[in-house]
């Protein structure tokens, strides 16, 4: 008999806040956390815009900024929001057992140091009489960059970092699925406690791209919004007018724990996740399939794996990224799935608000899932103002909505065609 896994911690740093309660107060007025970017000088990008955390460093967390100051931003971002999560947990870590105690997320990769490479380390190539001196590349690399620093670029040092704070000696993993990234930590977490490897896992994800080269290879793609001069405008799910998603940042982080361990010791429960599907489109690198196979098996797995049918969900947060081709088939996948009843089921997109957090967004979005059951309340998708015909669902247009909600379902779709969807339900013992 596998075991229940419930969530008796939560945790955040977005662009709509340093915190859970935060964030989710201005997702439900409609907020945008969407302006021009501060991070570095993009007027030369095609886009100049992005959803930012801003106003907040390690401090607020507790942590001396000194001792962090070679970690990249989303390693700072996952403290915070680790740290929320674990208090908020009430989980006395000198009690527990460290090595039944694991780390999963879904992190990105860490911040390239810009400003040397191109300043300093390609303005030193020069050979003259337009030749290329790569020994005086290299030279010049092997005097400024700092070991710790370019060490910090691997995706799994978030989880390293954690495991280390919280003396987490269990199982320590990190996946990259670009934008299914998050969710599929949780759902492999999730696993992790079911089968008995672990009693308590932090999940979660982290992670920033607005930096030169991520804002250059999206733009390349054209994936993003270039609506620079309507910044809080720009992500608009949905929409018959959306050009594009807008790049977020932050962490979101969980504690996942078997019932019987959250039961002992009366914590609190923030709801139980009994869904997990994981697909693969299998069909391009960047372009979902256009009949939506992979999201429509994984939605069925997630389903299926809850025990539940699809009269039961309540609400969809979908991945939603205000891109021409995800939003239409994500549309179609859903109507597929749920049939006639997908036209009465409330769908939001938060990157409406939150920009997409790329590999946090799936984390992100499944602790806004367990507020929404909280509160009876469904955040909106903002910016829906020109109607899609080929996008025609219950999106919760601009205004949040009162709305019972026992059963959520929230779909994370990556680049690379990594489909995951993850069900949660209000806990019932």
């Amino acid at each position: 008999m596998r075991r229940r896994v419930v969530v008796t911690g939560i945790g955040c740093v977005t662009p709509l806040g340093a915190d859970v309660e935060t964030t989710w107060r201005n997702l439900l007025a409609g907020k945008s956390g969407v302006g021009r970017i501060t991070i570095f000088d993009a007027d030369g990008f095609p886009t100049k815009i992005a959803a930012e955390v801003r106003d907040w460093d390690i401090s607020q967390a507790g942590e001396n900024p000194e001792d962090w100051k070679y970690q990249g931003r989303h390693t700072r971002f996952a403290v915070g929001a680790a740290k929320q999560a674990v208090a908020d947990s009430g989980i006395d870590l000198e009690k527990i057992d460290p090595t039944r105690f694991g780390v999963y997320t879904g992190c990105g990769e860490g911040q390239q140091d810009f400003n040397r490479f191109t300043e300093m380390m390609v303005a030193a190539m020069d050979g003259g009489e337009g030749r290329v001196d790569t020994t005086k590349f290299i030279r010049k690399g092997l005097e400024t960059l700092h070991p710790i620093a370019e060490l910090e670029q691997e995706p799994n040092m978030p989880a390293g970092h954690l495991a280390s704070l919280f003396n987490a000696q269990g199982p320590n993993m990190n996946c990259l699925t670009a934008c299914a990234a998050s969710s599929q930590a949780i759902g492999e977490a999730v696993e992790m406690i079911r089968r008995g490897e672990a009693d308590l896992m932090l999940s979660g994800g982290a992670h920033t791209m607005i930096h030169p080269f991520g804002i250059t290879g999206f733009n390349l793609l054209t994936a993003i919004s270039t609506r620079n001069d309507e910044p809080t405008k720009a992500s608009r799910p949905f929409d018959r007018e959306r050009d594009g998603f807008v790049l977020g940042e932050g962490s979101s982080m969980l504690i996942l724990e078997d019932l019987e361990s959250a039961l002992a010791r009366g914590a609190k429960i923030h709801g139980e996740i009994v869904g997990y599907g994981s697909t693969a489109d299998a069909f391009r690198i960047t372009d979902t399939h256009p009949e939506g196979r992979g999201a429509i098996a994984c939605m069925k797995l997630a389903i299926e794996d809850a025990g539940l049918t699809p009269e039961d969900i309540d609400y969809i947060n979908a991945h939603g990224t205000s891109t021409a081709v995800n939003d239409k088939v994500e549309t179609l996948a859903i109507k597929q799935v749920f049939g006639d009843r997908a036209y009465k089921i409330p769908v939001s997109s938060t990157k409406s608000m939150t920009g997409h957090l790329i590999a946090a967004a799936g984390a992100t979005e499944m602790i806004i899932c367990l507020l929404a059951i909280r509160d009876n309340k469904v955040p909106p998708t903002t910016n829906y103002e020109n109607p899609d015909p080929d996008c025609d669902l219950d999106y919760v247009a601009n205004v949040a909505r009162e709305h019972r909600c026992d059963v959520v379902l929230s779909n994370s779709f990556g680049f690379g065609g990594q489909n995951i969807s993850l069900v949660a339900r209000r806990f019932s013992e």
